[in-house]
């Protein structure tokens, strides 16, 4: 289950560059350069989106990344600067494990994690990559697992409990 987000002009998102590979073409009239760039967007407060973009200057990549970014972006639900619970995810060869943490213990991710992690407005959380350390996948099996996440609220609803009898007790 995916909950697409449509943002309208108000919001403001701020975008992360995540990497940049340069692509050589070698023809018989020389090699052509071409970048490619992975660009992760967020509004720090439960919206991300990540995007590609390609072109023949890093600007212009960048730029098609952040547009190609803003077309797919999704809601996380967000528990006191942490994730309600533990959830693995998969994409490709990169698998990843995302568990809450308390307050105080920060951002326990490494490079593409970290990226994804900040732009959507985690600041304590501990996370594992395994497997491939391919930006493009891990960048995508981290937001896989941000969007598995299920919202402690629905849940209840689901289950026809009432929170505040659950946190009381």
């Amino acid at each position: 289950m995916v909950n697409r987000v449509k943002i309208g002009n108000d919001v403001e998102l701020k975008d992360r560059l995540v990497a940049i590979n340069r692509v050589t073409k070698v023809t018989k009239g020389g090699r052509t350069f071409t970048f490619a760039a992975i660009v992760v967007v967020g509004n720090e407060n439960g919206v991300i989106g990540c995007g590609l973009g390609k072109a023949g200057e890093v600007t212009a990549a960048i730029a098609k990344g952040v547009e190609a970014a803003k077309k797919n972006l999704v809601k996380v639900p967000l528990l006191n600067g942490t994730i309600p619970h533990e959830v693995a995810a998969k994409f490709g060869g990169a698998r990843v494990l995302v568990m809450p943490a308390s307050a105080g213990t920060g951002v326990v991710a490494g490079g593409a994690m970290r990226a994804v992690l900040e732009s959507v407005g985690v600041t304590d959380i501990l996370a594992k990559s395994k497997g491939s350390s391919n930006p493009h996948n891990l960048v995508k099996a981290t937001i896989a697992a941000l969007t598995s996440i299920r919202d402690p609220k629905t849940v209840a609803q689901n289950r026809g409990v009432s929170l505040t009898k659950v946190f009381r007790g």
